[in-house]
Formats: structure tokens, C-alpha cells, sequence
């Protein structure tokens, strides 16, 4: 393009005239992004609703109090529109027809009922989606509410406040069913939640949704899945299987559905998956016409098919690329992973591409592993444990897609699994991936590093592995022999039923219990130990191990989510959790009484010390045990009588306790065993 042609094209762009129907996500995005292109393109914005640009992602927490400001909420006006972008937005405006052929839109003033016609060079319809309410009796009554514009979030806010709701049932388990959730036991209410699928948050697999499950009943709120609402009456619902729950309150979010009337009537194509059809470059079927967000159907970055991915993340960059491609500035949209998370309580989750289930659908020969790690160092304090599942191409390797759940590090994590779908990385490369580390914000060796490593170890054939739903159907087909190899404190909380209890320590020992020519399915609390097992196992001639991919925390999400129809995995009682802090006076008078109590190290009878730290000790000791960290063990020495004291000393592994042993041995006690680790303790025992 020469300067004349380049000059040209320049003053058309600047004489632009560009109409935007929809003012939140994708289209407040497009009219910012139109503005930075041109200084003079006419650019106008008309959405059917009262508010422009507001934080839709936001409003549960604004009814559960975590934001305390409702203006915060408001992202934009139309008056600020109009000052920083010289953008006219009009509110209450519903475009009611468009006029492809004289690129006009019609729309209707809903303060005044006049018909207002506008112009446009471009198009972009950007008008979202309406939440789905199912046609059930009693929907239409006053505590039934759904969850999508500030509007409605006043209504429930004012519900609560003026009158006093103490219960609730929200239907549906998704995204906004559980932050609401939340937001309402927040505010006091008794909360139940109803989901027709077999388990919440369906984009999951069972045992990452497994995890907020957990979650959702440490809190008290009741978990009801493969169950529907059939009416809603005065202060309760009525269920399909002929429950009645009290409700004084019901939040109905059971899905969104594209806004495709306006669409629909023009004539522009509907796409596969139920949303307006567009091309890479975001353009409908009439070529001055765009289209972004919520009501749009675009491409799946893992196997290219159409979707419909209504999410803020997309939607933005969408209305971003439409703006400019409306006004000549070329780029195509690659489509989207549909990378997302979620925050219940203290527990998060979140996907990135393709579920295992959901590749596997789609004729993709995918295969998934699971493992459990500190999301930094464990000797650091406050170390929380991440869960990482990757899923991938079986033959080629390639990173399908990925979750993660955890109190902390999760995100972390889903953005890494999300970048390396994105780039169609393999596992190999997530390997040998450099990931930032330092003790307080990471391991020398990620999660995410440790999930490829076992990948690589299940593609090779080197640590064969399944993930919970998948063991279903191999331990039916096998009826296969189930060994434990976890510690007896793990395995006293909860087991699979009819399992062998055999610790790892001892399993070269009893290795001649077991029958080398039936499959074996070897259980550890995380698979890293039932790795180590089954590499004992196949090196003794065992031809078929099978290692249980996440462990039996794996497992027992799996069984909380949806079941096992092959297996009987016992369910450990949860920890109840409450929304109210611990006060000090209680943390007070918890430590003089704990001052009171007689010194355990005082006299000269046998004593078994226990010097693992505190959080270990929590786990699980020896009867009889005294919990004496070995960093403090040097000032205690005084405490601990003649020096023919008979005492015996432990830990995990028996590394800590030879150095206990060495420290009182040094200083003139001369009876000192060191009994190793716990497991060793225990089996002694």
C-alpha cells in the first residue's frame, strides 16, 4: 500500500461511523478499543439494560460482603464514556430491528417508548446471554431469583436485609450457584444446593468437583446431586424424588442461553453449537456486521470444534479484536480454552481445554494422571496442598488440558497448564519447564513438573496409572488384588474394602502374600508410594500393577462426588468448618490451660519421643508418644531426668531421630534407641 492508499484508508477509518448493541463486557471493550483507533469515528452504544460496563463477575460478592462498596461494581458510566472516550452510550435503549441492506438499527427508548434509528459502517452486536429459568410452579414467586445484572443483585440484597431468609436452596451447581452459595451462608442462611447432573461444577472431572464437594459440606451446606426441582411453593421446593426443602429463598442458575432474537430476525447465520455463527475474524454472516461475547459460538483451541464459551476473559478480548476488525485493522481470533476457576469458601478449582471426559468424546485417544504436592517447600510454614491433572494426547504427548484444585497454588498452576495447551506443549516439555521457585513460593521440582514426570512415567509403560473413574471400570473387568501401602493412621481414617493393608517398609517382606499372576491395584495416599511400590512389584515378576493416579485422596473425592460401582471406598469424617474466626479469649484460656498440664518429660520412667513437628504429630503417634520437635530438642535436655533413662526416639523416616539419638548420646545418656519411623514404630508395636 503506497502513502496515498495508506492516507485513504486513514481518513476512512476516521470518518467512521460504528454502532455497538450490548454496553457490559465484550461491548464496552469494543467501543474503548474503537475509540483508541480513531479519534473520529462516531461511536455509539446501545444497551437494552439500565447499567453500562459493570462487574457482572462481581456480584456475589457484593451479597456476601466481601465487597463492601456497590460503586465499585460500576466500571463505567455513560457519562464517563462519554468524557474519557467520547463515546455516546444510551441505557434503556432495546435495538428491536437492524436494516442490513440500509445499515441502520432500530431501537426503542424504553423511558419514553419513541423509536430512535441509527446509522452504522459497522456493527457489532455484542448483547450477551440471559440466564436460563427452568418452567417450573412457583417460579414467578417474589424470594425466586436469578443472578445477572446489578438489578438483581439489589433485589436479592434488599430480599435478605428487609426479610430475614434463614433458608435458601440454589439450584444448580455451576459457577454462580456456588459463589452464591457462599455469599448466602455469608449473610446467615441455611443453604442447600440441587444439581440435576451427578455431580457440581460438570466441567470437572469427578474428583477435582469432588474437592469443592468437600468443601461445600465442611461448611454445612447440603450436597444434593442427580436431583431436580419440580415446584417451588410459599417457603419451600419440592424435588423430583419427593423431597421438600425448606426455602425461603430460591436462586435459580441452572445455565445461560445466548441472546439471539435481534440475531435470529435479521437473518445471520446460527451456528452448531447454538450461538451466532462468525469467522476467525469475528464477522456474522452479513459481512458489516460483527459479533463478540457471550452470544457468539467460536472455536475449541484443543480440537477446533464450535462452542459456546461464555465467559468474561473471552468475551473481552473478543469485543477487543471485533472493534478493530470492524474498522480495518485485521486479526483473526484463535478461539478460546475456556480457562476457568472457581473459589468456594476456602477451596479453589478451575479447567483449562479439554476434561479427559470430554476429549475422550470427541474421539481423541487421551489419557490423564493426577498427584498431590505441596505448593511450596514443606519445611516452609504454611504449606498447602496443590492438586495437579494434566491431560493429554496418549500417542503424541501433546497437553490437552488440565486442573487444578487447592487452598493455595491452584491458579498458579491452571495458567501454566493453560499456556502449555495453548502452545500445544507436550508433557515431555512440561518436564523440563524452569518454573519459578524459592521456599516460600514453590518446590525445586513444581506440581506441575511432578504431573508430567508421571506422565511421561504412564505413556512409557514405566508406572502404569489410572485416574479414579477410569479404575472403576479396570477393578470391575479384574477383579484385581487391592494393597495399601499407606501408613496405619491414613489407612485407620478410611480404606476401599477389601483391600490388603501392607506399608511400603514392609512390602518386600510380605511381597509372597500376594499372587504374581493377578492384576494388583496398589493404593498410596497421593501415588507417590504406590509408584514406589509397584516398581518393587514388577521387578519381582508381577506382569500386571496398576497404580491408583492421585491416591486414595483421588479416590475419596471421586467416591464424595459421584460413587464407585466397583469399588466400596470408605469416606473419612470431614473437619466442620465455620465463617466465624476464633477469638482471642478463647486462644487465651486453650494456652494457660495447656500451661497447666504436668510436664510429660518429668521423672525417670521409659519414655518414646516423638520429633517430628507438631502438624506431623497432629497426624497421627505412637501411644504414649511426647511431641518434642527436634529443633527444641537442645533446651529440653535438663527436663529429662538420670542419664540410664530408658528412651526411645522416632520421626518420619528415622533421619531426625538418629540425630535426637546422636544429641543425647553426646550428652551422657546412654539407653537411647532410635525406633526410626512411625511405620516401624507402629509394626513394632
Amino acid at each position: 500500500m503506497n502513502q496515498r492508499e495508506k492516507l485513504n484508508s486513514l481518513q476512512e477509518i476516521e470518518m467512521h461511523k460504528m454502532v455497538i448493541v450490548g454496553g457490559v463486557a465484550a461491548g464496552a471493550t469494543a467501543a474503548a478499543r474503537a475509540r483508541r483507533l480513531s479519534g473520529d469515528a462516531e461511536i455509539t452504544v446501545l444497551e437494552a439494560g439500565p447499567d453500562v460496563s459493570f462487574a457482572n463477575c462481581g456480584l456475589p460478592y457484593y451479597i456476601g460482603g466481601d465487597i463492601s462498596s456497590r460503586s465499585k461494581l460500576i466500571l463505567q458510566s455513560p457519562e464517563s464514556f462519554k468524557d474519557q472516550y467520547d463515546v455516546t452510550v444510551r441505557t434503556e435503549t432495546e435495538v428491536v430491528s437492524i436494516d442490513k441492506g440500509g445499515k441502520t438499527v432500530t431501537a426503542v427508548d424504553k423511558k419514553t417508548g419513541d423509536n430512535v434509528v441509527f446509522s452504522y459502517d459497522s456493527l457489532i452486536l455484542a448483547q450477551g446471554g440471559r440466564p436460563i429459568v427452568p418452567p417450573l410452579p412457583g417460579v414467578e414467586k417474589d424470594h425466586v431469583f436469578s443472578l445477572w445484572t446489578l438489578e438483581d443483585m439489589d433485589a436479592i440484597h434488599a430480599h435478605i436485609r428487609d426479610d430475614q431468609p434463614q433458608s435458601a436452596v440454589v439450584v444448580g451447581g455451576g459457577f454462580i450457584g456456588l459463589e452464591m452459595v457462599e455469599a448466602l451462608k455469608k449473610r446467615g442462611l441455611n443453604v442447600t444446593v440441587v444439581e440435576r447432573l451427578p455431580q457440581v461444577m460438570p466441567n470437572l472431572e469427578p474428583e477435582i468437583a469432588g474437592y469443592l464437594t468437600e468443601e461445600l459440606i465442611s461448611f454445612g451446606v447440603e450436597v444434593l446431586t442427580s436431583r431436580s426441582v419440580t415446584e417451588v411453593t410459599e417457603n419451600s421446593v419440592m424435588l423430583d424424588d419427593g423431597r421438600e426443602l425448606a426455602a425461603d429463598m430460591v436462586l435459580m442458575s441452572v445455565g445461560v442461553k445466548p441472546t439471539l432474537k435481534l440475531a435470529q430476525e435479521t437473518g445471520l447465520a446460527i451456528g452448531e453449537a447454538g450461538g451466532l455463527l462468525v469467522d476467525e475474524y469475528l464477522q456474522t454472516s452479513d459481512p458489516s456486521i460483527y459479533a463478540a461475547g457471550d452470544m457468539v459460538e467460536i472455536e475449541h483451541r484443543s480440537n477446533g470444534r464450535k462452542v459456546r464459551i461464555p465467559l468474561a476473559g473471552p468475551a473481552n478480548r473478543q469485543g477487543r479484536l471485533a472493534a478493530g476488525n470492524a474498522m480495518g485493522h485485521k486479526r483473526s481470533y484463535t478461539g478460546s480454552l475456556g480457562t476457568s476457576i472457581v473459589r468456594v469458601f476456602e477451596a479453589v478449582a478451575g479447567s483449562t481445554g479439554l476434561s479427559l471426559s470430554r476429549a475422550r468424546e470427541a474421539g481423541i485417544p487421551a489419557d490423564a494422571v493426577v498427584i498431590h504436592k505441596e505448593h511450596h517447600t514443606s519445611y516452609y510454614p504454611g504449606a498447602e496442598q496443590v492438586t495437579v491433572m494434566v491431560i493429554y494426547h496418549r500417542e503424541t504427548g501433546v497437553v490437552l488440558g488440565g486442573q487444578t484444585a487447592g487452598y493455595a497454588g491452584a491458579d498458579r498452576r491452571l495458567d501454566v497448564l493453560a499456556t502449555a495447551a495453548a502452545a500445544k506443549m507436550t508433557v515431555g516439555d512440561l518436564a523440563e519447564l524452569d518454573l519459578a521457585y524459592s521456599p516460600p513460593l514453590g518446590t525445586a521440582n513444581d506440581a506441575v513438573n511432578m504431573a508430567a514426570f508421571t506422565a511421561e512415567n504412564r505413556m512409557t509403560g514405566y508406572s502404569p496409572a489410572l485416574t479414579a473413574g477410569e479404575l472403576d471400570v479396570w477393578a470391575g473387568d479384574r477383579n484385581p488384588q487391592i494393597v495399601d501401602v499407606r501408613d496405619t493412621f491414613a489407612r485407620d481414617l478410611a480404606h476401599v474394602a477389601g483391600s490388603v493393608h501392607i506399608p511400603l517398609t514392609y512390602l518386600a517382606s510380605r511381597i509372597g502374600e500376594m499372587d504374581s499372576s493377578k492384576p494388583v491395584l496398589v493404593v498410596g495416599e497421593n501415588g507417590k508410594k504406590a509408584h514406589q511400590a509397584l516398581r518393587q512389584l514388577i521387578q519381582n515378576g508381577f506382569t500386571e500393577v496398576m497404580n491408583a493416579s492421585g491416591g486414595y485422596i483421588s479416590l475419596q473425592r471421586h467416591a464424595r462426588a459421584v460413587g464407585f460401582a466397583n469399588f466400596n471406598v470408605g469416606l473419612a469424617d470431614l473437619e466442620a468448618k465455620s465463617l466465624e474466626d476464633t477469638s482471642e479469649d478463647e486462644v487465651g484460656d486453650s494456652t494457660e490451660a495447656a500451661a497447666e498440664v504436668k510436664n510429660p518429660l518429668a521423672g525417670n520412667a521409659p519414655i518414646v519421643i516423638d520429633v517430628r513437628t507438631p502438624e506431623e504429630f497432629a497426624s497421627g503417634e505412637y501411644p504414649g508418644a511426647i511431641n518434642l520437635p527436634l529443633d527444641e530438642l537442645d533446651d529440653r535436655i535438663p527436663e529429662f531426668g538420670d542419664f540410664g533413662r530408658e528412651i526411645t526416639v522416632y520421626c518420619a523416616s528415622g533421619a531426625r531421630s538418629a540425630y535426637a539419638q546422636r544429641i543425647l548420646m553426646q550428652v551422657g545418656y546412654t539407653n537411647v534407641t532410635n525406633g526410626g519411623g512411625i511405620m516401624e514404630m507402629m509394626y513394632s508395636k
